[in-house]
């Protein structure tokens, strides 16, 4: 079923609406496909096609939802009849409704490769398993290779409501990645590559691969070093998933719940000047972009930090009416759940260099390449920030010597009015985050 059958089977349900009813409808179809090889051969294939149906139904503040599994017409119907059901035994909330066209029009951006569907099932198994050879091939320390994978997927939803709202979109990624392990006799280390597209085509099989190794290799001899405060330097990859930790603090959901250590601070400084971050799904480089947000609402360009300055909060309908203001555009969700709020393509404003200069800039230093514990090691209420990392000590700008099992602590708060470097290099993570090097002073290391 393509986008267009999905947006009629939408529309079809919501036409359906009973009076007084709000109606709203996602129809989603994706395919996928994973090849995992390990040891040179395939570890595991898997193809699946998957189907969704997810109504939400409003009345009189409450709020029923289900889903289907199915297109069949009577699975729909019966998802149909449940989601008017639960609506009677929910609770009445003021703030609930479904999302009202608000006049932005959607951006003419399609992040769809049709060169996907022509890739044959061979030349995918042969991507995962040219990669662990080339990986284990690259460096004589490399010892194995944990796995290698190649994936894609194809997936296309549409979304419509008694409130008028009618859109639909696409996307197509491939990844490909891979866990490369170097043994110095006494311990093994693990390094991590990993490229990102459209399709096969404009993945760097080459690239991943020396990622991975230069990542295992440079750990051989890692030791715990002295405590001590130090400048912090994170490559693009974990200066996103700090990023992504910042940004779950700025959606609707946990400010409008007083559960953000930024709630009460729109408009004021919270960040170092050299540090802005924005959240925009209509940069089709992302991995994220989406002509239209989870409710149907045209993706847009929310600037988040500007100068430092705490410019906006992300919402979807429910949780701006809460803020008494109207949706930026950032609901997420799949078929199978009611929407959400977040990032869905973060980015940082590029400052200048690469990470070789930014290093050269901090002159001494911790280049943390992993971070562990970070479900536990962050308060996303409080801002406390306490995680084990890896990495390398960075001594007159150049990478020393290589450190293991140590803390980096400090909240939040410090950790963006600390950035004293920004870096230029825009790299895009699967998270769909583009990201830059960062550099943050006075950082607690706990080593021995």
């Amino acid at each position: 079923m393509s986008a267009p059958d999905l947006d009629a089977l939408a529309a079809d349900l919501v036409g359906r609406a009973a009076p007084g009813e709000g109606l709203e409808v996602a129809v989603s179809r994706s395919t996928s496909t994973t090849v995992r090889a390990h040891g040179g051969d395939v570890e595991s294939f898997t193809s699946a096609e998957s189907f969704g149906v997810g109504i939400r139904v409003v009345v009189e503040g409450r709020v029923g939802f289900a889903h289907a599994g199915s297109f069949d017409e009577d699975v729909v119907a019966d998802a149909l009849a449940e989601a008017r059901d639960n609506a009677t035994f929910a609770e009445s909330d003021p703030w609930a409704g479904l999302a009202e066209p608000d006049g932005v029009p959607s951006a003419a951006i399609d992040p769809w490769s049709p060169a996907l569907a022509a890739v044959s099932a061979d030349r995918k198994i042969a991507l995962a398993l040219d990669l662990e050879r080339a990986t284990r091939a690259a460096d004589p320390r490399i010892r194995g290779v944990r796995v290698a994978t190649y994936g894609d997927s194809a997936a296309e939803w549409a979304i419509a409501s008694t409130t008028g709202i009618r859109a639909t979109s696409r996307a197509t990624t491939a990844f490909l990645s891979v866990q490369a392990l170097a043994d110095d006799g006494a311990s093994t280390h693990s390094g991590y590559g990993v490229d990102l597209g459209r399709d096969p085509d404009a993945l760097r099989p080459d690239r991943v691969a020396a990622e991975a190794v230069r990542e295992a290799t440079r750990l051989i001899g890692a030791a715990p070093v002295p405590s001590a405060r130090v400048t912090v330097i994170l490559d693009a990859r974990r200066a996103a998933t700090l990023l992504g930790i910042v940004a779950a603090t700025l959606c609707g959901d946990a400010v409008t719940r007083g559960r953000s250590p930024f709630a009460d601070r729109l408009g004021e400084v919270v960040a170092s000047p050299l540090l802005g971050l924005f959240d925009d799904a209509t940069d089709e480089r992302s991995p994220g972009a989406e002509a239209v947000d989870g409710e149907g609402l045209a993706s847009r360009r929310t600037a988040l930090l500007e100068g430092g300055c705490l410019r906006a909060f992300l919402h979807n309908s429910s949780t701006a009416r809460r803020a008494g203001i109207t949706s930026t555009g950032s609901a997420i969700r799949g078929a199978r759940t009611l929407p959400g709020v977040g990032a869905r393509a973060l980015q940082v404003v590029p400052g200048d260099g690469d990470l070789d200069e930014v290093l050269a800039r901090v002159g001494d230093g911790f280049l943390v390449q992993s971070m562990h514990g970070l479900h536990s090691g962050v308060n996303p209420v409080s801002g406390d920030f306490s995680v084990g990392a890896d990495g390398l000590l960075v001594r007159g700008g150049a990478l020393a010597e290589p450190v293991r099992e140590v803390t980096i602590a400090s909240t939040l708060q410090r950790l963006l009015t600390d950035v004293v470097a920004v870096g230029g290099a825009l790299e895009w993570q699967p998270s769909g985050t583009g990201s830059v090097p960062l550099a943050i002073a006075d950082v607690a290391l706990s080593g021995r």
